[in-house]
């Protein structure tokens, strides 16, 4: 599996470079799609990642490309964001919580919501303290690989814009 998304990373990076995108904005791209496609609230990360991408004008396709390659990652961080956000906010599951969660929504619907509701927002501030520094970490490690890789494709240099 690891590469196959290599395999697959490696042909996007390959075709942005054809279109002249610069190793900035690439890694950007990158970096960006697998911050926001981790982002601990099931199916938002498509907007989340559309928005990035208009804003900051990068590639619309090859963002949302990265974010749909780590939505196992995605599934797999879950439990770490919801486990990190109620030990920080001291606001855990309660013992049970999850094993009997249908027959909580059943009984006690509202309640069981608001709970869910609080923990995903925990879930979500804990990933805010650890997107910035993954975007950062991703990028300053893609830029020298993107780098390196762009000779081997006989691409012509971006130039000037690659600068940094």
């Amino acid at each position: 599996m690891i590469t196959s998304i290599k395999t697959k990373l490696v042909l996007l990076i390959k075709s942005l470079l054809k279109e002249g995108m610069s190793l900035k904005k690439i890694s950007l791209c990158i970096a960006l799609g697998v911050a926001l496609g981790i982002f601990p609230v099931l199916g938002t990360t498509t907007v989340l990642c559309a928005v990035a991408a208009l804003v900051l004008r990068l590639n619309l396709a090859a963002i949302q490309v990265v974010n749909y390659m780590v939505y196992p990652l995605q599934l797999v961080l879950l439990a770490p964001f919801y486990g990190a956000g109620g030990w920080l906010f001291g606001a855990g599951l309660r013992p049970g919580f999850a094993e009997n969660l249908i027959g909580r929504l059943k009984t006690d619907f509202w309640g069981s919501m608001a709970s869910l509701w609080d923990l995903t927002l925990y879930a979500v501030a804990v990933w805010l303290i650890i997107s910035p520094l993954l975007v950062f970490i991703i990028y300053g490690l893609l830029k020298p690989l993107i780098r390196r890789l762009h000779p081997a494709y006989g691409l012509p240099g971006s130039g000037s814009q690659d600068s940094s």
